[in-house]
């Protein structure tokens, strides 16, 4: 019609014709000008609609209608009338069409479909879904995988709950491998419903497994979410059993994947189901080899923790008699069986955090000289700061030093202090029982020493063997029957929990639960807690038998150890934990609605779940108990931690609130979520509450700060800088009162944590959540009520390194690039000795030019430093760490550095780049620069910038180089000290620090 039309009125009239054709001419001539005439054309609807539901009109014409009236609805707004209107326009409802109304339609129709069969899926009932609904959906999705928009297709695919089609778009996409992984990322990030997320991983795991080179590393972490082991060992066997030497590399890189998401049952069942090699003729030999665990529980006697290696020493001697197969598979399997167990991973941990050591007792002693004698509270914080400053690091040397001031330290605090020594030895499995041995309860007459160093002894073993005490858990076990004095139970329990974490022992239930009805409070509330830790994410029936007692008990610290113990249990069970949190958070007693937040924290850990944000927001705001609320904005931090970024966002307002509780919740929510991250946000929003006028929103502030900046070096941020001088301000202070010098005291222990080696991660690199880690920071944030709770957030603390390992599990010499300026991520600098004697200084006057001139100087020197660190010393001081003794050169940059020297030549750029060399320290933020050689001898299996990686060695015929070979648990230890002697080794290399002379080199042979 090449005639304008002004007005849709002629064709309206048309409409009420009798004769069909001339209702068509109208129809169709309409169907094109709608986007103009629609507000003319929307007041005759109803005639238009009564074409469409005539009888007698063709089909054709009909759908005509349908369209038609379905573009008007459009424009009015009214999408679902439209929506049907469309439906029942059939084939000219075009897909293909590129238009808005198509566009919006297809929305709206695909959100339909989705939700329809989510409501279906939650109320177990076959959806009752719209066949032509159905059919506009596929065509989509069909159009979708036809165009290659693969990712398009597996979103609507995922959301529309149509496995079929998903599977579909992954097997036709061109890069498989790619859109599998993509897969597994949106299922973890977006989809709410645990069940239905288990459904998209099996089959995802059925496409993996179709593949003709199956990813194994992807297939075992998904078979790790669906909790199905099975699988994990017959891919793992597959693997150890084939000729090939990187097969084996690559089962041991799954082995050390698994281990690091840290789920003690699901890997010791794992580890049980992989088969024994066969021997031939020699069948009497077999039960020669029990399984170590087995062994260890028949003589909880033994003094000595027993190790993996008896179970290897049998199957060397019988390797004799079997077919060469059979005995790679041997060596192979004890290999793996000692990654399972978390003992080799601990083990090189526990080797670098003690040659990398870089804490400084400097602060220590500052800390020390600083806190009066009378304030137990400072008192015990230094020490919990040196614990959590040493961790897993086995140098003890302030405690040593110091053992006079140490022993002022009665009852609780002596608890806590000999605890201390768990923290620091933690993952020292071999020597744990010896190191404590003069702590523990004495069996026999009199009873050893005071209960309290008992209780905290029995405390730091379950420190050491944290989530891995198949070891220890006998003698925890033993002494928790044998003694009725409430301190030590309160100690074997804490203990208990840790070393047996998640296992759901039954028979470890129920000692703890004997434990429980003894009704005392100080054993009932740590009996709670550890039963919690016992039961993790088991989501038992036991949480209601706990929650009767809690009712029945006059106890506020059993209760409150119970309210967190049933939270426990429901860890990461999302939508099957509701109804028990509905029914805690619906208790009148505040104690157990606080139990119900810590329930709804760790039920949907990580998921950042919007129901689950909406309801702690909300009790937030309207508990009618402090304690609730505050404790309601802490656990936003662990709903979150999987995004970071959004934390600050969403409690930025509760950190402005009146009611300082909500202000400290806050704080400590962006602790936890963003802690290691060095948000730029989460600071700026901690930075007005490190100077809040209440006392204990300061503490919360100044150790969630602490938190944040863990492993952050001032050069990257220099926020990092002011908050340590922030610190030592605080702790100088005679007038600042006990609360938030604890904190600061603590926050200082927190920002150098594990001789500055660790940071807080509650996310493994495989995006699994961190068992240990998670459930560590829930029970350290409730320090709050009981300190000694304190230490589990060491539990938390994972070393930032690289270790790369070779076919037989030693670490080589092996150098890669790190592609960034060596001092983003380089140790803080030493402090220094202010060399003046008188305390105060009274100001004097500078000249503006002297000042600029000073500056200058100390400017060019330290860029001298860092060139010179940058190109020269990063070999002698990976040399000096790795020896432990003497001082490494980058310590010695950081004392010349006190000296600016007046004839200064001119500064040279700093590198761009370092080479780091295995096993070296690399920081969350560095991960991004690491880069691998191209012609190295070495080639890591998968390509991760941190953390245990296999190597594959080019040219297996030279010699290797070993570094790591001096382990801190070759010496023996000394019941006196209750340490081992390598202690003083390191002792020499950090006395420089503290005292002014240097030490005699120690005695050395001299070859020519």
């Amino acid at each position: 019609m090449a005639t304008m039309v002004s007005s849709a009125g002629g064709l309206l009239a048309m409409l009420n014709e009798s004769h069909p054709m001339l209702k068509f001419h109208a129809l169709s001539n309409l169907n094109t000008f709608v986007d103009y005439f629609w507000p003319e054309i929307s007041t005759s609807v109803p005639i238009i609609e009564s074409l469409y539901e005539d009888e007698e009109f063709d089909q054709r014409q009909r759908q005509l209608a349908a369209l038609l009236v379905s573009k008007v609805f459009y424009y009015l707004g009214e999408l679902n009338d439209s929506l049907s209107y469309a439906l029942g326009a059939g084939p000219l409802f075009d897909v293909s069409e590129d238009s808005d109304y198509v566009h919006t339609l297809l929305a709206k129709a695909i959100d339909e479909y989705a939700s329809l069969k989510s409501k279906a899926a939650e109320s177990n009932d076959e959806a009752l879904v719209d066949p032509r609904l159905e059919a506009i959906v596929e065509r989509m999705l069909d159009k979708c995988i036809m165009d290659g928009r693969y990712q398009q297709a597996m979103g609507m695919a995922v959301e529309c709950r149509r496995l079929d089609k998903l599977e579909e778009a992954i097997t036709r996409s061109d890069n498989v491998h790619g859109t599998l992984s993509y897969c597994i990322n949106i299922s973890h990030s977006f989809i709410n419903r645990r069940e239905y997320r288990r459904e998209v991983l099996r089959c995802l795991v059925k496409v993996y497994q179709k593949l003709p080179s199956p990813d194994y590393l992807s297939i075992c972490q998904c078979l790790m979410f669906l909790d199905e082991p099975e699988g994990v060992a017959s891919i793992l066997e597959k693997l150890l059993r084939s000729e090939n030497k990187d097969d084996a590399l690559l089962a041991f890189q799954i082995a050390f994947d698994l281990v690091e998401n840290e789920h003690q049952a699901f890997l010791l069942n794992v580890r049980d189901r992989l088969s024994n090699p066969k021997s031939q003729p020699s069948e009497s030999v077999q039960p020669g080899n029990s399984d170590p665990d087995s062994a260890q529980n028949e003589n909880p006697g033994a003094s000595e923790d027993v190790e993996m290696t008896d179970g290897s020493r049998a199957l060397t001697g019988r390797l004799l008699d079997m077919d060469p197969n059979e005995a790679l598979y041997a060596e192979r399997l004890t290999k793996i069986k000692g990654i399972l167990s978390g003992e080799t991973s601990i083990q090189l941990t526990l080797q670098f955090l003690y040659s990398h050591n870089k804490s400084d007792l400097l602060i220590l002693k500052t800390i020390k000289q600083s806190v009066e004698m009378r304030n137990s509270v400072c008192h015990s914080a230094t020490i919990y700061a040196n614990a959590i400053m040493h961790a897993g690091t086995t140098v003890d040397t302030f405690l040593r030093e110091n053992l006079d001031w140490l022993s002022r330290a009665t009852n609780w605090a002596k608890f806590s202090a000999t605890a201390g020594l768990g923290v620091i030895h933690r993952g020292h499995l071999q020597q744990g029982r010896s190191l404590m041995a003069p702590y523990l309860p004495q069996s026999g007459a009199g009873g050893g020493g005071s209960p309290y160093s008992e209780g905290g002894a029995l405390y730091a073993l379950g420190l050491i063997h944290a989530n891995h005490g198949e070891g220890i858990k006998q003698f925890l076990r033993d002494s928790l029957r044998s003694s009725n004095v409430e301190v030590i139970q309160h100690g074997a329990c804490l203990g208990l929990g840790l070393a047996a974490l998640g296992t759901a022992d039954e028979d470890i239930y129920d000692d703890i639960k004997n434990v429980l009805y003894t009704d005392s409070a100080v054993a009932g509330e740590a009996a709670g807690i550890s039963m919690g830790l016992l039961m993790v994410g088991t989501a038992s029936e036991k949480a209601s038998e706990m929650l009767t007692y809690a009712h029945e008990t006059q106890h506020e610290k059993i209760i409150r150890g119970l309210a967190l113990g049933i939270a426990l249990t429901v860890y990461g069970r999302e939508e099957e934990a509701d109804t028990l949190i509905e029914q805690m958070t619906r208790d009148q007693d505040p104690i157990l609605r606080y139990g119900g937040m810590y329930a709804l924290a760790l039920a949907y850990q990580g998921t950042a779940n919007n129901k689950a944000i909406r309801q702690l927001l909300h009790f937030a705001v309207s508990d009618v108990s402090d304690d609730v609320r505050r404790t309601a904005v802490l656990a936003l931090g662990f709903v979150l931690y999987s995004e970071p970024e959004q934390t600050p966002r969403i409690v930025s307002l509760l950190s402005e609130s009146y009611n300082p509780h909500v202000r400290y919740g806050a704080a400590l929510a962006v602790g936890i979520s963003c802690a290691g991250t060095g948000l730029s946000e989460a600071i700026s929003l901690l930075e007005p509450l490190t100077s809040d006028v209440v006392d204990f929103v300061r503490q919360g502030a100044l150790i969630a700060m602490a938190m944040v900046m863990v492993q952050i070096s001032e050069t990257s941020d220099s926020r990092v800088g002011t908050f340590r001088r922030q610190l030592e301000k605080i702790i100088l202070d005679k007038h600042e009162d006990t609360m938030s010098k604890m904190g600061a005291i603590l926050a200082s222990g927190i920002l150098d944590a594990g001789g500055r080696n660790v940071t807080i991660r509650l996310l493994s690199k495989t995006k699994h959540d961190k068992v240990t880690a998670v459930v560590g920071l829930a029970v350290f944030s409730q320090f709050w009520y009981w300190y000694p709770l304190i230490y589990f957030v060491s539990l938390s603390f994972s070393p930032t390194a690289f270790i790369g390992l070779n076919y037989d599990l030693k670490v080589p010499t092996f150098e890669f690039l790190s592609h960034a300026k060596p001092s983003l991520f380089e140790y803080p600098r030493p402090t220094t000795v202010p060399s003046a004697t008188s305390t105060v200084k009274l100001p004097t006057a500078v000249l503006s030019t002297s000042a600029k001139a000073k500056a200058r100087a100390k400017k060019e020197a330290e860029q001298k430093v860092n060139t010179e660190k940058s190109a020269g010393t990063e070999s002698s001081s990976s040399a000096g760490q790795s020896s432990g003794k003497g001082k490494s050169a980058a310590e010695k940059d950081g004392d010349s550095m006190q000296v600016d020297s007046p004839s200064e030549k001119k500064a040279e750029p700093e590198a761009s780049f370092e080479i780091l060399t295995n096993p070296a320290r690399v920081v969350p933020a560095q991960e991004k620069f690491i880069k691998f050689l191209e012609e190295s001898r070495y080639v890591p299996v998968k390509l991760a910038p941190s953390g245990f990686v296999l190597l594959r060695d080019l040219r297996p015929t030279e010699p290797e180089v070993l570094s790591l070979t001096d382990a801190p648990s070759s010496t023996t230890a000394s019941p006196a000290g209750g340490g081992s002697a390598t202690g003083q080794q390191s002792a020499a290399s950090s006395a420089m620090a503290v005292d002014e002379e240097p030490q005699p080199p120690q005695a050395f042979e001299y070859t020519s």
